[in-house]
């Protein structure tokens, strides 16, 4: 068979060795790696910090006060006809592009208690992604060639593959999901600033924080329950996924 494809031995040597080291760190992932962490992240969801039932705690102080009213007096022309003309002009002689409400405070900080449990989950996220797809090549190198028949362990193999797939795919999707809480926060902030006396713009911006409080916490939860999963999944087939055919195919009746 190794006629059929010359291979240069010092290649396949190096290549026989990353094999070796994808085996050894997977079983040591599944085996150690995966409870400890599904483990550590159980402790984490029983912080304090993710136990708030009080959501105003989580609520961050705006330092974007409303301006007082601008009234307008008598001396003001009518604003009809040609004196509207006149004014709209001299307005664009004097301002250009929107108006925007001056920060008193320098920068408008971002809401302190999520970012704290966002930097903490972030790399969790990471971490499982990379394990995930350790485990996932050490899978696929265990597949066998393709052959007719006595398949069923092999079949194992590809569900147990495509459960590690399904993992990364949702844990890349909650650092979506940050990003879009950042970026929606930032676009109601600058409505605030632009529209200071609308109240609805300040509560939105609450509410928001308080979602993205209870959805960090929910975060966390998926990722020790995927820990679970996936332990549990391959440390009950552990054999199918390591021997998926027998060296003499069972008799079937």
């Amino acid at each position: 068979m190794s006629s059929l494809l010359k291979v240069d031995h010092e290649l396949k040597m190096k290549v026989d060795c990353f094999r070796e080291r994808i085996t050894n760190e997977a079983e040591d992932l599944v085996a150690s790696f995966f409870p400890n962490k599904l483990l550590e992240l159980d402790s984490f969801l029983k912080e304090p910090m993710l136990n708030i039932q009080d959501l105003t705690q989580i609520h961050s102080e705006m330092n974007l006060p409303v301006p007082d009213p601008i009234l307008l007096t008598n001396s003001h022309d009518r604003l009809d006809g040609p004196n509207l003309k006149k004014r709209k002009l001299e307005d664009d002689d004097h301002c250009t592009g929107t108006k925007v409400f001056v920060m008193p405070n320098g920068m408008l900080k971002s809401n302190a208690p999520l970012v704290e449990i966002i930097e903490k989950v972030k790399p969790e996220i990471r971490l499982l992604i990379e394990k995930c797809n350790t485990v996932k090549m050490w899978v696929q190198l265990l597949i066998p060639r393709i052959e007719d028949g006595n398949n069923f362990g092999v079949s194992i193999q590809e569900e147990t593959v495509a459960e590690l797939r399904t993992v990364e795919s949702e844990a890349a999707s909650y650092l979506d999901q940050i990003s879009r809480y950042y970026i929606t926060r930032a676009k109601l902030v600058s409505k605030i600033a632009k529209y200071p006396h609308v109240e609805d713009y300040r509560r939105t911006v609450t509410e928001i924080d308080e979602k993205e409080y209870i959805s960090l916490r929910l975060i966390i939860s998926e990722l020790r329950n995927q820990y679970v999963t996936l332990h549990d999944m391959i440390f009950k087939n552990i054999e199918k996924i390591k021997r998926p055919r027998n060296s003499n195919a069972e008799t079937l009746y």
